[in-house]
């Protein structure tokens, strides 16, 4: 049989994590204790459930109400303000607002953070992208910005359209790049900032350090450094799937390029962030963490390809050979003793360094639209 929860609890308590009320926490019967860390904290109204299920040393869990974290892996210091998380992921100090609501296929880089009541599913947001209030995104990939104080700034208000009515039944085969993997891991890029109360229909790119003004919805392209505004135009007339009109060479080019820089992503985290952690027991918790975004990036590709070939097989077109192709990285990776944390490691790279960098998960890029 399996443990009682009050025998949960008392395991969890006496390592050192703490149960503020264990009244109000509940663990489900397949949570392994020893998957939840010493210094994490679980306020009144947590619930924890499934196998994967993992919680870093000073987590914080239902810090502003209720929370329920299924198969999910929360990173060192990160917090969980309130809401739910389905196999989701969160680096170190990421935060989550209020009511959030995180679906699969959601990580969160070190510091990225929500406002309240913003909805995630199969987005990535790179290191320090800050997104504001009553937000809904799916299928997007965010970076930008170099530092807490110098980040990508998603407005309040705004939506990822993720589904358009185009062909038979329409297609989810909308995924966007706001900034990209290939510059945006090294941190050294401008930030991106989207006005508030906006859209953006996807598939979509956005350049690093545009500026798109609030209260609009944007069908196009913005390049590098550009500010945008765009004016809807009235539309009335009649109405069948056919009338909608696609570039489908710039659909399946944009579908592919995601697949390519989420490929490229997975390679950094495997060749660089997995390999710079030392094999040592205190370092364990990071290595679960980076292994699950690992993971996690699997089932990400497997999404697109899944959505990419939907919309070719409805169209009778060829589906594009996706090579994963990843030749050796370049940069000199070693666990360092003492070890040092990945942001600062990042700051410590030679421009030099950097270019080489760029060049190597650049060419997974391009491999992967061959």
């Amino acid at each position: 049989m399996s443990e009682s929860l009050n025998e949960k609890l008392s395991v969890l308590e006496a390592k050192g994590v703490k149960v503020l009320d264990r009244r109000q926490t509940y663990l489900g019967e397949d949570i392994d204790v020893s998957r939840i860390c010493p210094g994490a904290i679980l306020y009144p109204g947590s619930r924890l459930l499934g196998a994967k299920t993992f919680i870093g040393p000073g987590a914080k869990i239902g810090s502003e109400g209720p929370a329920t974290v299924q198969d999910s892996v929360i990173g060192e210091n990160a917090e969980i303000a309130s809401g739910y998380l389905q196999e989701a992921v969160m680096l170190r100090n990421s935060r989550v607002g209020a009511n959030a609501h995180v679906r699969p296929g959601t990580l969160l880089e070190e510091e990225a953070s929500t406002a309240h009541a913003v909805g995630l599913k199969h987005t990535i947001l790179m290191s320090y992208v800050t997104m504001g209030s009553l937000i809904n995104f799916c299928d997007a990939l965010v970076s930008g910005g170099k530092s807490r104080s110098d980040h990508t700034e998603v407005g309040s208000g705004f939506i990822h359209f993720n589904f358009t009515p185009r062909g038979q039944s329409g297609d989810k085969a909308t995924p966007s790049l706001i900034g990209d993997v290939v510059h945006g891991v090294f941190l050294r890029e401008p930030r991106i900032f989207l006005g508030g109360l906006s859209g953006l229909v996807g598939p979509q790119r956005v350049g690093f350090g545009a500026l798109t003004i609030a209260g609009q919805v944007l069908r196009r392209e913005v390049p590098r450094n550009r500010i945008v505004g765009d004016v809807s135009r009235p539309i009335d007339r009649e109405f069948h799937h056919q009338a909608l009109v696609e570039a489908k060479d710039r659909v399946l080019g944009l579908n592919v390029q995601y697949v390519g820089q989420l490929t490229a992503l997975q390679a950094w985290y495997r060749a660089v962030r997995l390999r710079r952690i030392p094999e040592l027991v205190a370092f364990e918790h990071l290595r679960v963490v980076t292994q699950a975004a690992i993971e996690l990036l699997t089932v990400c590709i497997q999404e697109r390809v899944q959505r990419l070939r939907q919309y070719v097989d409805e169209r009778g077109m060829p589906m594009p050979p996706l090579s994963f192709n990843v030749p050796p990285c370049p940069l000199k990776i070693e666990p360092s003793n003492p070890y040092l944390d990945h942001i600062e490691w990042l700051r410590s790279l030679s421009e030099a360094d950097v270019g080489r960098g760029v060049s190597w998960l650049n060419s997974i890029v391009e491999g992967s639209e061959r």
